[in-house]
C-alpha cells in the first residue's frame, strides 16, 4: 500500500514528465549560454529540474514551473561562481573545420562568432547578457534573479556590451532578427 506522499508523487509524475520533455531544450539553451559548456549546462538543468520536482505540487497548481526552474538555474550558477574561482582560458580562435555547404552558413558563422564572443566575457557578464537579451528580462528582473542590485546589472551590461564590441565587431552589423543591416 502506498503512503499518501507516495501517491501524490505518482499522481504528479505525468505532469512533471510532460513539463521536462517540453521545456528541457529551451532550458538547455539558456544553461549553455550561462555556462559556456554543454556538459555543465546539462548538469545545471538536471540540478534545477531536481529542485523543481521537489516543489512540483505548488508549482503545477500556480503555473510558475518554468519561471521557478529558470530562477533556480540562475541561483545555482551564481552559487557555483562563488564557490569556485577557476581561471578560464580561451584560445580566442575557433579551430578550422572543413567547410560544409549549407543554406545556413551565415547563421552558423553568426552563432560561432556569438559563442566565441560570449566565452570571452566573465561569468557574471555572460549571465547578465543571457538574462537581459536572451531571456528578455528587465534590469529589475535580472537583478532579482541574480540577487544583485539594478546598478550592478547596468554596469555589467555596459561592460559586457563594450567587451562584445571588441571581441566580435561583426556582430554589431546584425539586427535582432539575425539579418545583416
Amino acid at each position: 500500500m502506498f503512503s499518501r506522499e507516495e501517491a501524490d508523487v505518482d499522481a504528479r509524475a505525468p505532469d512533471f514528465d510532460a513539463f521536462v520533455r517540453a521545456r528541457t531544450p529551451a532550458l538547455l539553451r539558456s544553461a549553455y549560454l550561462l555556462t559556456g559548456d554543454q556538459h555543465l549546462a546539462e548538469d545545471l538543468v538536471q540540478s534545477a529540474l531536481g529542485l523543481t520536482h521537489r516543489a512540483w505540487r505548488n508549482l503545477d497548481a500556480t503555473g510558475n514551473a518554468e519561471a521557478y526552474t529558470r530562477k533556480t538555474m540562475y541561483h545555482l550558477q551564481v552559487s557555483r561562481w562563488r564557490r569556485r574561482r577557476i581561471v578560464e582560458s580561451f584560445t580566442g580562435d575557433v579551430p578550422d573545420q572543413p567547410a560544409v555547404q549549407t543554406d545556413h552558413a551565415e547563421q552558423t558563422v553568426l552563432r560561432l562568432s556569438l559563442r566565441s564572443a560570449l566565452s570571452g566575457l566573465t561569468a557574471k557578464q555572460r549571465a547578465v547578457v543571457v538574462l537581459r537579451f536572451f531571456d528578455d528580462l528587465t534590469e529589475a528582473q535580472a537583478a532579482e534573479t541574480l540577487g544583485v542590485s539594478v546598478g550592478t546589472i547596468k554596469s555589467q551590461t555596459a561592460k559586457a556590451l563594450e567587451r562584445l564590441r571588441v571581441l566580435a565587431p561583426e556582430l554589431s552589423s546584425v539586427n535582432v532578427s539575425g539579418d545583416a543591416r
